[in-house]
């Protein structure tokens, strides 16, 4: 079992503005294992992605609450981001690069690509109707 060193929770509006809160948010407790400014940027993509799933496409003509709940372990963060949104109907689908549907708003297709690209490990779990939760680790290497 990992040792848990530090852990944090937060809840905030699916609102915009608050996407780039997230992202900070999670840097700075984050920085708390010395990551390099790389392992840092990576964090804060993959954060910035998953909130903004949650703003999109959890609730889309409404607002909801997106939770993010961290954990810092001796070299690894884990980050939960999730909703009590429309959830996904085909999770494995959205997966799929430059899957999108919201091509109306520009939007790439390339949110959980770019997550499964920047962190060590990417777990997606969905239900309709009820919501989605995005669970996804990074190792800091200590030289």
């Amino acid at each position: 079992m990992k040792d848990l060193k530090n852990e944090m929770k937060l809840e905030f509006l699916s609102k915009s503005a608050n996407e780039a809160f997230a992202r900070i948010a999670v840097a700075a407790f984050a920085s708390q294992l010395d990551p390099t400014i790389e392992e840092i940027a990576d964090i804060k993509t993959s954060v910035s992605e998953a909130v903004t799933n949650c703003i999109i496409h959890a609730y889309p003509d409404t607002e909801g609450l997106v939770k993010i709940h961290s954990k810092l372990y001796q070299n690894e963060i884990e980050i939960e981001i999730s909703d009590t949104g429309e959830g996904i109907p085909d999770v494995e689908e959205a997966r799929e690069p430059l899957y999108t549907t919201k091509g109306n708003l520009e939007r790439s297709g390339m949110g959980f690509t770019i997550m499964e690209n920047f962190m060590d490990s990417l777990k997606v779990e969905s239900i309709v109707g009820l919501g989605t939760k995005v669970t996804m680790s990074k190792k800091i290497r200590k030289d």
